[in-house]
């Protein structure tokens, strides 16, 4: 059965209601369309489509006002509905704002670039203003479209619909009939990117702006990914072909902004930020997102009073708003007033709170109370957070696993004993690996505040060469990688290793060592050695109970996906454990271990050791890393910014009452650590 006679998937049936509703508005009986939109959104008020309707019958009684506002709830629940923009724009030509009518415009088209009455919107819009470049380009979208194959058109619309998988069908079933095609091969990359399979998209995407180099919204698409895969250079390069052409465009802008601070150039990126801002409105989701980047970059910078201001701005821009809290606790050092601990609480609990902002704020105020000593309030706000996270992760401790069974495998000590002399003698490197909460940022501020060393981030380099190793829709069941790498001849190593020096060099600013503190890289010291057999590396290491506890009241950002249940970390660690048990006696010497709690008690003594392995001469400063000016991302930031303290090493045991579930999982773990 080919694509063009395939059945077409039909949406799910709409409710009662909202036929009824919509059969109204279809009447101009626009008041009562609202008073049952709004009773509709009352009892469900994430309620999509109830939430559209209402806007649309607002704004057909002139209530412009009231319907941005129901258009700002919707936005908070469905940021990827492209009618919402359609319906903002019509609201904002209702108000003759011509500039805020065609950012929603042009919102829509990036989501759903199949809605030709918007396009038709943004060209008039367009020729009033006098911009015929424009006006052409909207034109042409429009003639594009009438000629757009009807499968395509479907499967994009079913897509921003929120039907991926059926979308998905419809357009690989088109391609694999006729060849590329470019808006199909544009919607499978937007289908990948919502997949997180975003090296397929980077193919996709570049290969349709081969074909058209002129479309902006591939372009777009584009530079999207190489942002999602740490690829910020190359972004900004995508980021800056664009602004070319459209200077003003404050989406672009932003991204640029992100590019920016990815490549840890966070003073420029303030400064954008900043600019933005003063551009903004003084609320809304827009400023919200603009002061906490602003927040973030001052945190890394270590201006952290300033940071705090920043993040309060985010919270006033848009109350309700679970990562501007979250980001004030996660500063560690931040105490919450009475007034923000009441405002959390009241709008975790709201029933109109998106998921996102429900776990965000439950973080925060696990942390609120554990400040004030009220751990079973804390221990409760952490389970509800975790619980929120982990039900919509895809996590699965199976592929972790058998990727450490499969390195066993591999890379023996026969292996690596064939394959002497491989890779490139650089001792550039220093990787610091290891579990998240591990003490690994203080090791990292210790060898940066060294006059030869390089403090970096957490480089997403080998992670990226692991999934390139893979190659495109890996077999969890039975992966390439890593028994690829006894396919590899050595040529293969010295080019990788050779692409990670080039490509990291744009994070450092001439010192002859660096650091690299991917903590997930513990999974691949086999490729490591096979790159820089004379790389440092040290395992930061912690207490068990101390580390999983750490983990489990931390939300991370991206990644990490472990950590949100108790017997996944438990797990997670243990094959932690076994994993780095292996590379010990494969590669005996390979790897220094450091105890946190040993640094800790010993600090100058640590130091000295840490600094022995890495072939540096002992520096005074090194042991004042405290005072050491410099950018630092992860969670401990401003913790490393003060001197060393004892009191965090077992602050887990006041949690003791609701961890008994973790002691039985770690097991034996629990004195294995310290081999």
């Amino acid at each position: 059965m080919t694509a063009a006679s395939a059945p077409i998937p039909q949406a799910p049936p709409e409710s009662p209601e909202i036929q009824e509703i919509r059969e109204l508005l279809k009447a101009r009986r626009f008041a009562e369309a609202a008073d049952k939109a709004a009773r509709l959104v009352t009892a469900a008020p994430t309620h999509r489509d109830g939430l559209y309707m209402l806007a649309l019958a607002q704004r057909q009684q002139q209530r412009l006002r009231e319907a941005l506002a129901t258009l700002e709830q919707l936005e908070r629940h469905h940021p990827k509905f492209s009618r919402l923009f359609q319906e903002r724009g019509h609201c904002y030509v209702a108000l003759k704002d011509a500039p805020q009518a065609i950012a929603a415009y042009r919102r829509a088209v990036e989501i759903n670039a199949t809605l030709s009455a918007t396009w038709s919107m943004l060209e008039g819009l367009y020729r009033m203003l006098g911009d015929m470049r424009n006006a052409a380009f909207a034109a042409s979208q429009v003639a594009t479209l009438k000629a757009l194959p009807p499968p395509v058109m479907t499967a994009t619309n079913l897509y921003c619909e929120g039907d991926r998988a059926s979308a998905e069908r419809i357009v690989r079933a088109f391609l694999l009939e006729h060849g590329d095609h470019i808006e199909a091969m544009r919607l499978l990359a937007r289908i990948g990117m919502d997949a997180e399979v975003y090296d397929d998209a980077e193919v996709l995407l570049a290969a349709v702006l081969e074909r058209m180099p002129d479309y902006t919204a591939a372009r777009h698409d584009y530079a999207w990914v190489l942002l999602a895969r740490n690829k910020y250079r190359e972004a900004r390069a995508q980021l800056d072909r664009l602004l070319a052409s459209d200077p003003a465009n404050r989406d672009l802008r932003t991204l640029r902004a992100t590019a920016t601070a990815g490549l840890g150039e966070h003073e420029n990126a303030l400064e954008l930020y900043r600019k933005l801002l003063r551009e903004a409105p003084a609320e809304g989701r827009e400023a919200a997102d603009l002061h906490l980047s602003a927040a973030h970059a001052l945190k890394t910078l270590g201006q952290q009073s300033e940071a705090i201001e920043e993040y309060r701005a985010a919270a006033r821009a848009r109350p309700g708003f679970g990562d501007a809290y979250w980001s004030l606790a996660n500063l560690k050092t931040y105490r919450f007033t009475d007034a923000e601990l009441a405002q959390m609480q009241a709008a975790e609990g709201a029933a109109s709170a998106a998921v996102v902002d429900r776990y965000h704020l439950c973080f925060a105020l696990g942390k609120a109370h554990e400040d004030r000593a009220q751990y079973a309030e804390s221990w409760g706000c952490y389970e509800r957070g975790n619980a929120l996270v982990r039900a919509a992760s895809r996590y699965r401790p199976e592929p972790v696993e058998l990727n450490t069974a499969n390195q066993q495998r591999i890379c023996t000590r026969e292996f690596f004993r064939a394959r002497a002399g491989y890779g490139v003698a650089s001792n550039e490197p220093i990787l610091i690996i290891g579990l998240p909460r591990s003490g690994s940022t203080l090791i990292e501020q210790i060898l940066a505040s060294h006059s030869q060393v390089e403090g970096t981030q957490e480089l997403a380099d080998i992670p990226r060469f692991v999934l390139e190793l893979q190659g495109r829709e890996p077999d969890l069941e039975n992966p390439r990688y890593p028994a690829i790498l006894a396919d590899l001849p050595g040529e293969a190593f010295v080019q990788l290793a050779t692409r990670y020096l080039e490509d990291t060099r744009i994070y450092r600013s001439g010192r002859p060592r660096f650091i690299d503190k991917m903590p997930n890289n513990f999974r691949h010291l086999g490729l490591v050695h096979l790159m820089f057999p004379n790389a440092k590396v040290i395992d930061a290491r912690r207490e068990p109970m101390a580390c999983c506890f750490g983990i489990y009241k931390q939300l991370f950002a991206r990644g990490q996906e472990f950590a949100y249940s108790i017997p996944d970390i438990a797990r997670y660690y243990r094959t932690y454990l076994e994993l780095m048990e292996h590379w010990d006696r494969v590669l005996p010497g390979r790897v220094l271990r450091v105890h946190h709690e040993d640094l800790v008690e010993d600090l100058e003594g640590g130091v000295r050791r840490i600094l022995e392995h890495c072939e540096l001469a002992f520096e005074p400063a090194c042991v004042e890393f405290h005072r050491t000016q410099r950018s630092i991302r992860t969670a401990s930031s401003e913790q490393v910014r003060q001197p060393i303290f004892r009191e965090g090493l077992d602050q887990w045991r006041q949690f003791e009452p609701w961890l008994a579930p973790l002691r039985a999982a770690l097991g034996d773990a629990l004195e294995r650590y310290r081999r």
